[in-house]
């Protein structure tokens, strides 16, 4: 299922999460899941929250850049391996995944992975 994803470009500085975290509270945004890389400079936070739109705005307001962006969630049965025909599956249709992480709230009690694709219609078709 095709998602949306705010991705948030952070400075790698005690306190900065914090206040990104402050102003999606503040705006009654709940964070669904989160996950954050990081270099010695700067950081992305990707997440899916509840309202993408208006995170994305209150984000703005309050001086940070943002940018939703189309991933899908994949379903991933909860057991050996699974994971693995997932991404055998990708890479059979020549579709890299770029990055990847889980939702927090899984959906019928299996494992949802975030995916993000160059190509995310084609990898909507063969994974959705």
């Amino acid at each position: 299922m095709r998602i949306q994803q705010l991705s948030v470009f952070l400075e790698n500085t005690p306190g900065h999460l914090r206040k990104v975290c402050q102003t999606l509270a503040e705006a009654d945004i709940n964070l669904c899941t989160i996950t954050i890389a990081e270099t010695k400079e700067y950081g992305i936070m990707r997440a899916i929250v509840d309202k993408t739109d208006a995170a994305a705005e209150a984000l703005k307001r309050a001086g940070f850049f943002s940018k939703v962006v189309d991933v899908l969630a994949v379903e991933v049965e909860d057991k050996p391996g699974a994971l693995l025909s997932v991404l055998k599956k990708a890479a059979d249709f020549g579709l890299n995944v770029e990055y990847m992480y889980a939702l927090t709230r899984p959906s019928n009690d299996n494992p949802v992975m975030v995916m993000a694709f160059k190509d995310i219609d084609a990898a909507e078709k063969i994974l959705g």
